[in-house]
């Protein structure tokens, strides 16, 4: 063979099979070192055979054939060959040093024609020549279920499959092939490159080993070994389900809200166009809006502010009298912002109007104030009739009605135009985009929002416009989001947590909390219908929730107002999040299931990393144990079915993907747990846990066999003798047993004055007795045997 070195051995491999069991890609990989992507394993064949004269041509594949094994440099040349079983491929055979024998692992029929058809050819052509039975394609064990390798074959023809269960070779069996077959089995898979090297590596070991049985006298191969055991291969860990969170729609119900002006309760009058729009979210948008919807009106501008009026008087006398209807947001002062000194009737009335229900003409009727403010000329409470105003009002059925409102009438200097615009600015974050751009918008346009929004004390507003009218809009991005993150908190502190201007209580099993109409119509669905329809609950105050907990709907309404939800302390159940799944489901909120499966997941990760960060050899140690938390096991097993009950099921996804990976722990820690699981989800346990059974079963019997090997290679001690006994016992006479004459001498082979006949046969020590017979002694080479009679 061309470029062989003086002092290299060359082994020829040839190799055999099936058509397209791969063959020739397993050549390519150690040859060639490919490497190749799933599309490409998919995609192309390469049904050529490799040809010999590859190691002529190319300088690398002749570099990459040179390789060092047991201290041997050894050059190995591969032969490709044909699957069909009519070729003849006696040439390919002649003076062959080793044979590997591959099989497909996800075609049996190949694996029963190595039996029947391949290893007799062998034999007839090589009947001394070591044998390897090789499987290829290891991955398809744990391919055949990822959704990668599926989804390439939905796009295909329907006659194209992919690999089933059912079609798959386990190790056991091949296994019991090789042993009936007398040869070594190894496992390669070209996607992972498991098992490539190692099977040429024992490959060449076999061929030396045959090799230095026929040339006993060759010092450089007495270190090669046996082919060594293959550990088996276990699949790869598969990645627990992914949790995602739909998109958020806050933005579009918060545009939804300011359009439709459902539940509307303030009027801003602006020349003679009217405004309505939401007390609680402007008092959160803008603290001036704040301080002027917690005006007291019975104290007349001017007056004394200490002194009480009789309307005040009349309200306090009426506060032992509090029934189901309005709120009286008039007295829920949460913010102070007079500078008066309040008197102590005042303060009475605060501690007790925060949760007071009064009856529904608690706002009174025609109560007004002038404001000496350059943007608000006057504040009143009066019955209106939305025509007067040319603006619209709705009821709980969406038809334009009359209500109590509480109107704020502008200045000249807030034009209506300007004054849509400050609205939309409250309630979106944004103006209107033809204002967003300086060559379609007039300027005084942009001039009148900049004075409305620097008079009504706007300060977003007002950098939002200077941004614009300084080409610098890039920067109101960021400002948008500070803007709407910020009046998201305030609607939790203010409106949420305080109640502030609350229109409906809902009565829970543990207490009640208050709400506000116009935002849960805009934010969920179910609550439109409910109080919009020809519901019960449409008209009234109280809303019965049977079964629901405080805690959980404020969780609900925390999501409704802010579109988050706050995180489950760490000593919470399952339990916990079941009932928020459980009502999140009910009002048909899918992205609030979304946040609470993301909640619990991240939760559940985080206490699985505390454990293994706390226990460093926690499981991972040996392939059959892997890291697990016995909290987070049990858990899982507590959500999965209810998850699933609800709706939930990414987070039932993911229980089943961890359960799977910790399937020993659960049958070890909570059998019971596991036994009280629906058949079905027990049977999806059992078929996609990790690690599978048969790599169970592979690893245990590759123990045995290493623990045997190490037996048989292990080297006897030494026997010990004792000073009186030393020597051979086979020497020993009866006088030296009773202490008389010395036993014969022991004479080096072929020296001269022996007597009693001591030579050496076969590289034993071979002595005479004295009566014409040869006695046995302990081998010089293989000293882990001792013959037992004489010659």
């Amino acid at each position: 063979m061309d470029n062989e070195q003086p002092h290299q051995e060359l082994v020829k491999c040839v190799v055999v099979g099936d058509t397209a069991v791969g063959k020739t890609r397993l050549i390519c990989a150690r040859a060639c070192n490919k490497h190749v992507s799933l599309s490409q394993l998919l995609t192309t064949h390469v049904p050529t055979v490799w040809a010999i004269d590859q190691y002529r041509i190319y300088k690398d594949v002749l570099e990459r054939s040179w390789e060092v094994v047991d201290g041997v440099n050894v050059s190995l040349r591969l032969w490709d060959t044909f699957g069909d079983h009519e070729k003849d491929r006696r040439f390919a055979y002649g003076r062959s040093d080793v044979v590997l024998l591959c099989f497909s692992i996800t075609n049996p029929v190949s694996l029963r024609n190595c039996k029947v058809m391949w290893y007799p050819e062998i034999r007839r052509f090589c009947p001394q020549t070591p044998v390897l039975l090789v499987g290829c394609k290891n991955d398809q064990r744990y391919m055949y279920r990822d959704e990668a390798y599926l989804s390439f074959f939905r796009d295909k023809s329907p006659f194209v499959r992919p690999t089933r269960k059912t079609d798959l070779v386990m190790p056991d069996q091949a296994r019991a092939i090789a042993k009936e077959l007398g040869v070594y089995y190894y496992e390669t898979s070209v996607f992972t490159y498991y098992g490539v090297n190692e099977v040429f590596e024992n490959a060449i070991r076999a061929a030396l080993m045959a090799r230095r049985q026929q040339r006993f006298w060759m010092t450089n191969l007495k270190k090669v070994q046996r082919p060594l055991l293959q550990a088996p291969f276990r699949p790869p860990k598969p990645p627990p389900a992914e949790v995602w969170v739909g998109a958020s729609t806050y933005d579009d119900n918060m545009v939804s809200l300011h359009t439709n002006q459902a539940h509307t309760d303030v009027i801003f009058v602006a020349g003679s166009v009217g405004f309505s729009a939401h007390r609680f979210l402007l008092a959160a948008a803008s603290p001036a809006l704040l301080r002027l919807l917690l005006t007291d009106l019975t104290i007349p501008s001017g007056g004394d502010m200490g002194a009480r009026s009789s309307s005040e008087t009349s309200m306090v006398s009426t506060f032992g009298e509090s029934t189901i209807g309005d709120f009286n947001e008039d007295t829920e002062y949460l913010i102070r912002v007079d500078n008066y000194k309040p008197t102590r009737v005042w303060d009475q009335i605060k501690r007790r109007s925060s949760c007071q229900v009064l009856p529904s003409d608690a706002r009174r009727v025609g109560v007004s104030r002038e404001l000496n403010h350059p943007a608000f000329q006057s504040i009143r409470i009066e019955e209106v009739i939305f025509h007067a105003y040319q603006c619209e009002g709705l009821d709980h059925k969406g038809r334009p009605t009359s209500s109590v409102q509480t109107v704020i009438t502008l200045s000249k200097l807030v034009t209506p135009q300007a004054m849509q615009q400050c609205l939309q600015f409250l309630y979106t974050g944004t103006i209107d985009s033809r204002f967003c751009d300086l060559q379609t918008v007039p300027l005084g346009l942009l001039l009148e929002i900049r004075q409305a929004a620097e008079f009504l004390d706007l300060p977003e507003l007002l950098v939002f416009v200077s941004n614009i009218q300084a080409h610098e809009e890039f920067i109101n991005t960021d400002l948008k989001q500070q803007f709407k993150k910020a009046v998201r908190n305030r609607l939790h502190e203010l409106c949420l947590g305080q109640g502030l201007f609350s229109d409906v209580v809902f009565q829970l099993e543990d207490g009640s909390l208050l709400a506000h109409r116009a935002l849960l119509m805009a934010r969920c669905d179910m609550m439109r219908a409910m109080f919009s329809g020809d519901f019960r609950e449409s008209s009234s105050k109280v809303i019965h929730f049977p079964g629901v907990k405080q805690d959980t709907f404020r969780r609900l309404l925390t999501y409704l107002y802010t579109d988050e939800i706050p995180a489950f302390p760490p000593s919470s159940t399952p339990q916990h999040c079941l009932d928020l799944l459980e009502l999140a489901n009910r009002l048909c909120l899918p992205r609030l299931v979304h946040l609470v499966e993301r909640n619990v997941v991240n939760q559940m990760e985080a206490r699985i990393a505390a454990s293994n960060a706390s226990n460093p050899g926690n499981g991972g140690d040996t392939p059959l144990e892997m890291p697990g938390n016995t909290d987070v096991v049990e858990d899982c097993l507590c959500l999965v079915e209810p998850c699933k009950l609800h709706n939930a099921d990414q987070l039932a996804d993911w229980c089943m993907s961890y359960l799977c990976s910790n399937y020993n722990k659960i049958c070890k820690t909570s059998p019971k747990l596991l036994k009280s699981l629906h058949p079905d989800n027990q049977a999806y346990l059992s078929e996609h846990r990790w690690p599978p059974v048969w790599y169970l079963k592979d690893y245990d019997y590759y123990q045995k066999c290493a623990l045997e090997r190490e037996k048989e290679e292990k080297p006897l001690k030494s026997l010990k003798r004792s000073r009186n006994n030393s020597g051979c016992l086979c020497f020993t006479g009866k006088s030296r047993r009773s202490g008389g004459e010395r036993p014969p001498s022991l004479f080096v082979p072929g020296g001269p004055g022996s007597v009693g006949g001591g030579s050496m046969r076969g590289g034993a020590v071979v002595a005479g007795n004295g009566n014409g017979s040869m006695a046995l002694s302990v081998p010089i080479i293989g000293g882990a045997e001792m013959a037992e009679g004489g010659v």
